[in-house]
């Protein structure tokens, strides 16, 4: 379901000098699909990727340094039962893919864009964040500890290569 809440409108974040955070852009996408490929075992065609951005754009990031893209946080919203709260069905914002370049991992990029989406979230009025991570990708979940998701359960042979995943949530 695409937002249609009015969100403040800060189209990027300069974080250092020549790392900027902005929204994707269609233009982005080729270099967002081979950051993709090259960083994680999970793979989208274009379509994907570009479904996700027409549909939730204030929600699907990059990371640009000196005209080079080295990270995206890329989210749709989705309306469910609220992992989270006793009982009922919640507007919750999904995380389904967060990659950094290489070369540039553990220097704050991943935070950096996390915390910008899950600002946007939070003005949109959404009331949680979830997201799938690898059992074994521990630099991952440590970030997601950082942000304060928590593991709400296990999913076993989640991943196609028969890799459990954990269901990670953030009350926002």
């Amino acid at each position: 379901m695409p937002c249609t809440r009015s969100l403040p409108r800060r189209l990027s974040l300069v974080l250092s000098v020549g790392l900027v955070i902005r929204p994707a852009k269609k233009t982005d996408l080729e270099k967002i699909v081979a950051l993709n490929r090259s960083c994680l075992p999970e793979n989208y065609s274009i379509e994907f990727f570009e479904n996700l951005l027409d549909n939730y754009g204030e929600f699907f990031l990059v990371a640009e340094e000196e005209d080079r893209l080295v990270g995206y946080v890329m989210c749709r919203l989705e309306l469910g039962m609220s992992m989270t709260r006793a009982f009922g069905v919640v507007r919750k914002g999904h995380v389904v893919s967060l990659a950094v370049d290489k070369l540039r991992r553990r220097q704050g990029i991943g935070y950096e864009l996390m915390q910008e989406v899950l600002r946007r979230m939070k003005a949109a009025e959404l009331k949680e964040c979830f997201l799938e991570v690898r059992v074994n990708n521990e630099p991952a979940i440590k970030l997601y500890e950082k942000l304060g998701f928590k593991v709400a359960r296990r999913a076993s042979a989640y991943y196609s290569d028969g890799t459990d995943g954990y269901i990670m949530v953030l009350p926002l």
